[in-house]
């Protein structure tokens, strides 16, 4: 990697660098996102792996404020979408439209455009819309695309879906096919504050005050710095740890532990693997380290896992989630010594 005077550093020093970058951003974002540390290192996660994200929690806990908040940190362009029943996937891509040349006065098609085309995009409430339109995201997010018109229109980069869902209201809503939701590398939960935060949230949004965030990374920083993410070197033991976590989900391998079999209907597929692996990558990085250990996989479980795991009509009714799923696979697969101890003992 070059820095801006145009002289090479090593991996560990950008790695250095990313840490301190991480810092910087939690502090500007603590100037108006109270609380919420696990949702912000997730997110960030995710992002510094090339991951887009669900996050769901209920109304008035600041989720959009703490995505816009994170664009300006990035000095990254952000869009938000409302999803709604009525929204159509041109409401999304962009249409052409007929222009007329005055000069000439010939017609032709123009593109315009649709609010896909920015870096970090907010599809707001995204089980509100009907499956078509919730699809209409589905290019962009894989491909780093849309075709319209037959042409294709490739998106901004760096390029991030950042989707909010409502747990409570679910009538006039449409869940997301699970073949869409395991396009998103995490699906992070929003809990309420704490008491002492929640204080503090009141204090701060019922005073005068006016707050200018520093922006901390450029778009081409953020690339460079996923770079050094996936160069990142991973032990064969911690690879088949995170693979091994993943095939016990699946019910139908004779890996699968019997609290497994009991609760649930289908398990993950190979993307959760990849997933905990970059996820690990990016949570070592942003730990200051240029190794990944078992802790750091253990770290993104639930968020990798937690949308791909379908829990059967037996978990439900015995309130078994999949978070509750993941911890007993969490402690009963067999770890090899690749702890952050261990590890480190190694370099």
């Amino acid at each position: 990697m070059t820095d801006a005077s145009g002289t090479q550093e090593t991996d560990i020093e950008a790695v250095k660098k990313l840490k301190d970058a991480y810092g910087r951003m939690r502090a500007e974002l603590g100037k108006v996102i109270v609380g919420q540390d696990a949702v912000v290192e997730e997110l960030l996660t995710a992002i510094f792996a090339r991951g887009h994200c669900i996050l769901e929690g209920v109304p008035g806990l600041a989720k959009t404020l703490l995505i816009s908040s994170l664009a300006q940190c990035m000095s990254l362009t952000f869009r938000r979408i409302q999803f709604t029943p009525d929204l159509m996937p041109s409401d999304i891509t962009g249409t052409e439209v007929i222009q007329e040349d005055k000069a000439s006065g010939t017609r032709e098609f123009k593109f315009l455009k649709g609010p896909i085309f920015a870096n970090i995009v907010l599809a707001d409430e995204i089980n509100r819309t009907p499956p078509k339109t919730q699809a209409a995201l589905l290019e962009a997010m894989q491909e780093q695309q849309v075709t319209v018109g037959g042409v294709n229109y490739k998106l901004d980069q760096p390029f991030f879906v950042l989707a909010t869902q409502n747990p409570i209201e679910q009538e006039g809503t449409y869940p997301l096919p699970e073949a869409q939701q395991d396009r998103f590398m995490f699906k992070i939960f929003v809990d309420y504050p704490k008491e002492t935060e929640e204080l503090d949230i009141v204090r701060l949004t019922t005073a005068p005050r006016k707050l200018e965030l520093t922006k901390v990374l450029t778009g081409s920083d953020i690339q460079k710095l996923q770079e050094i993410v996936r160069r990142v070197p991973v032990a064969d033991p911690v690879v088949a740890y995170a693979t091994n976590l993943v095939r016990r989900t699946r019910i139908t391998k004779p890996e699968a532990p019997d609290f497994v079999k009991e609760w649930v209907s289908w398990g993950a597929g190979p993307r959760a693997s990849q997933y905990l692996i970059l996820g690990g990558k990016a949570r070592a990085v942003l730990q200051g380290r240029f190794y990944v250990a078992t802790e750091d996989i253990d770290a993104v479980a639930k968020p990798v896992l937690r949308h791909r795991i379908i829990t059967n009509f037996s978990a439900e009714a015995e309130g078994i989630t999949s978070d509750t799923i993941v911890a007993k696979l969490i402690e009963t697969t067999p770890k090899h010594p690749t702890s952050v101890e261990a590890q480190a003992a190694k370099l």
